[in-house]
């Protein structure tokens, strides 16, 4: 049984040193919030599988080739010859600051559609992972998503939504007419403080998610750590303290530590303690996926800053 399946668009990213504009050299990579979740999830010893589409391009390959060897399976992801892979760039700013331009329009991953993620249900994951992202692409990769937890709720798999609101794809009162619908069916919701404004309208949104059947609600709030708000109570993490040196990837990196944690049987206290972790190597080190940690490095923040381990 594969542990998480996700669904969703990654694609060739570029970064430079410095304004785009002044031109220089860049950095080639790749970036996809669902991909990364995937590879943070198999680094920490489970079996993850990516739903997307590429295009039959360069930028396609090094996608798939890095994915394949990060041993994120494949199987279920497809290429299309007639669309191109999306880019993103990433300029460095000022300090930890980035700048973020897509050209994702009319993408091969736009077109992820609901016959793709039919077959990755003959196998039933213990974990589908959403997120708002994908949702967002596109008429046919919504319904990509609502097929998705269609079929997870009837095989029984639990059903995370990251909301992960982006601005430059939809507003918050688009993103709420796609997205609350799913809720009957979502067992984990994730958000920062100000994206549950995209799941209800309520005065205490926590209380409302947990009304309407979501088992456990975990807000992020950035520099602060993170809550979990379950049947078991509310649980606290504050964030690790690390050199801050890039926060792009930082809420997946933490949602993939936040999944392990709920795959290996942990209770809240202790998959807060690894979600607060994993997204604290994401921000000291550059890149979106790059820095996350495998198993045996988990406990390398509890040395002291500049610690070497021999």
């Amino acid at each position: 049984m594969t542990d998480l399946l996700t669904l969703g668009e990654t694609m060739a990213a570029f970064r430079t040193t410095g304004p785009l504009r002044l031109g220089g050299t860049a950095g080639i990579s790749v970036a996809g919030s669902e991909s990364t979740v995937a590879i943070g999830l198999v680094r920490l010893g489970h079996r993850a599988a990516w739903v997307g589409v590429t295009g039959a391009d360069e930028p396609g390959e090094l996608v798939r080739r890095t994915l394949r060897a990060e041993g994120v399976d494949l199987t279920w992801s497809r290429i299309d010859p007639t669309a191109p892979t999306g880019l993103i760039l990433f300029e460095s700013r000022v300090a930890d600051i980035n700048r973020v331009t897509y050209h994702r329009a009319g993408s091969a991953g736009s077109r992820l559609r609901s016959a793709d993620v039919t077959p990755a249900f003959d196998r039933p994951p213990r974990l589908l992972h959403i997120t708002g992202i994908t949702c967002a692409l596109g008429a046919e990769p919504y319904q990509a998503v609502v097929e998705a937890v269609r079929l997870a709720r009837a095989a029984g798999s639990t059903v995370c939504l990251d909301v992960n609101h982006r601005h430059r794809l939809w507003s918050v009162a688009e993103a709420g007419a796609a997205l609350r619908p799913l809720l009957p069916s979502v067992d984990l919701v994730v958000a920062s403080d100000d994206e549950l404004a995209v799941l209800t309208d309520a005065a205490d949104p926590v209380a409302d998610l947990r009304a309407a059947g979501v088992t456990e609600v975990v807000v992020k709030h950035g520099a602060d750590g993170a809550t979990s708000h379950s049947a078991d109570g509310t649980v606290h993490r504050p964030a690790r303290t690390v050199p801050v040196v890039d926060t792009v990837g930082a809420g997946d990196a933490f949602v993939a530590g936040l999944l392990s944690g709920w795959l290996d049987g942990a209770d809240a206290p202790a998959r807060l303690d690894r979600a607060v972790t994993t997204g604290a190597f994401a921000v000291a080190t550059r890149g979106d996926w790059e820095g996350l940690p495998d198993r045996s490095e988990l406990a390398l923040l509890d040395h002291g800053p500049g610690g070497t381990v021999r």
